[in-house]
């Protein structure tokens, strides 16, 4: 539920403003809030049903979870329910939802830990960034590239509770994808320090 707004499209003279579409009641606002909550709730259930090596409820849940990600951004921004709030804790949920995930897998050998140790050292120090650039007044999306490892994190993930498919060299597919997704988290990382820096010093606008 990404806090992205819409700009204001200029008007010619004499020419009246578009109107802006109706902000969505408390009901929209709570269906957003719902299916964040849901992904807060999910964590530690996928948790608990990797550990009991329930694979496939695990993978259910997991995959119900990670599509409400893209339902609760899509719902946040066609109701203009987004706030800098909501932006944080659904940041905070799809993180949480990958941790948690990756712990079971890393118990029941189906991550290495060095790959959960980046992934989840990544998105720790992303919302330490992210919270001190909010304390300064400003609100940081995602960017392109963090959407995109999002995403890959999330097959990744769900690849691994399935366990099932080809070997691809030393590899089966699903640790390549498990490899994948901290490529590009290490790259989204650089990414955001090197945007952060500029605005920690002064030197650049805070990034968008």
């Amino acid at each position: 539920m990404g806090a992205r707004g819409t700009a204001p499209s200029p008007s010619g003279a004499g020419a009246a403003a578009p109107a802006a579409p109706a902000r969505g009641g408390p009901w929209q606002t709570g269906a957003v809030a719902g299916a964040t909550g849901l992904r807060l709730a999910a964590a530690p259930a996928v948790m608990a049903l990797c550990l009991a090596a329930d694979y496939l409820a695990a993978l259910l849940v997991f995959a119900l979870a990670a599509a409400t990600d893209y339902l609760d951004g899509y719902l946040a921004r066609r109701w203009r329910v987004t706030t800098a709030t909501g932006s944080f804790l659904d940041t905070t949920a799809d993180k949480l939802l990958v941790t948690a995930a990756l712990v079971a897998l890393v118990a029941v050998d189906r991550a290495s830990p060095w790959a959960a140790a980046a992934i989840v050292g990544r998105e720790v120090m992303i919302l330490g960034l992210r919270a001190a650039a909010a304390s300064h007044g400003v609100v940081v999306v995602a960017s392109q590239l963090g959407r995109v490892k999002a995403t890959v994190q999330f097959v990744a993930v769900a690849a691994s509770l399935y366990a099932v498919g080809p070997a691809l060299g030393p590899l089966p597919l699903y640790q390549w994808l498990m490899w994948l997704a901290v490529a590009l988290t290490l790259l989204s990382a650089a990414d955001y320090l090197r945007r952060f820096s500029g605005v920690a010093t002064g030197r650049a606008e805070a990034p968008r």
